[in-house]
């Protein structure tokens, strides 16, 4: 009974009408007040924030926040894998039987979530990073490493949470939910970022169309809380840099390279 009332409520915040009324008042000057509010509720280090907080006119224009320059350093190195988002870095491994791997008891299928099985096939021996954007969390993401974009395009409808209740009882919200997919083309490997929108289908902001992708680089931003995925081929031997889940930011490495290393791949 329990698990059936809490999916019945992941699915009622999916409703559109909802998502729209709640989009509209976020972005409202009627919710600056709250801002005050929300900072302490989720204790959010403003030390960072490119302005005070007296800048923002809105729930929104706060949660979707820009940094100072300089407040994200990274590892400018050609073969090392930066963090794209601050937030949880809630899971992270091979890519299991070729094509799936499991979080919060459910077994995801790339196929799934690239909708295509050539596209998918192409990360089927490489490796997957989750990263969970919570309300305190920068909620802009970065290029984690150099390359060309080979492709962004959308996929998905519905748009369930992704927070924790969501994943545990939504219906496979990284297969389902509205997401945005751009692909690089690595010196390494290809590698792709799956922005998984939460709660409207207009929650994935990009700044533009540019082919060239920059380590580090702020390329968008989630206007409402999401998860990232990142998926990255395997061609080249790789090696995870982090040891278990936990908080992370922008830039931090996550994994390096070994182009010099014969691949154990057939």
């Amino acid at each position: 009974m329990k698990k059936k009332l809490l999916k019945s409520l992941v699915e009622l915040t999916g409703n559109p009408l909802a998502s729209r009324l709640l989009q509209h008042l976020a972005s409202s000057r009627l919710s600056k007040p709250l801002i005050h509010t929300y900072s302490n509720a989720y204790k959010i280090d403003e030390s960072s924030m490119a302005y005070p907080r007296e800048h923002y006119t809105s729930i929104q224009d706060y949660f979707t926040r820009t940094l100072k320059p300089g407040a994200r350093p990274f590892d400018s190195s050609k073969d090392t894998l930066i963090s794209p988002s601050d937030g949880q870095l809630s899971a992270f491994g091979p890519v299991e039987d070729g094509h799936r791997f499991t979080i919060k008891g459910h077994t995801y299928s790339i196929n799934q979530i690239f909708m295509d099985e050539k596209r998918a096939s192409v990360y089927k021996n490489g490796w997957y990073y989750v990263f969970y954007l919570s309300p305190a969390d920068y909620h802009h993401f970065h290029y984690p490493a150099d390359g060309h974009v080979n492709s962004r395009y959308a996929l998905g409808t519905i748009s369930y949470p992704v927070n924790n209740m969501g994943l545990t009882y939504g219906d496979k919200p990284f297969e389902t939910n509205y997401r945005l997919i751009t692909e690089l083309s690595t010196e390494f490997d290809k590698v792709a970022l799956v922005k998984v929108g939460a709660l409207n289908v207009n929650s994935v902001q990009l700044y533009s169309s540019s082919k060239e992708a920059h380590k580090g680089e702020d390329f968008g931003y989630f206007s409402f809380g999401s998860t990232i995925l990142l998926f990255v081929a395997g061609d080249t031997p790789f090696t995870p840099s982090v040891s278990e889940p936990g908080a992370i930011l922008v830039g931090e490495t996550i994994g390096t390279w070994h182009p010099n290393t014969p691949s154990s791949k057939n």
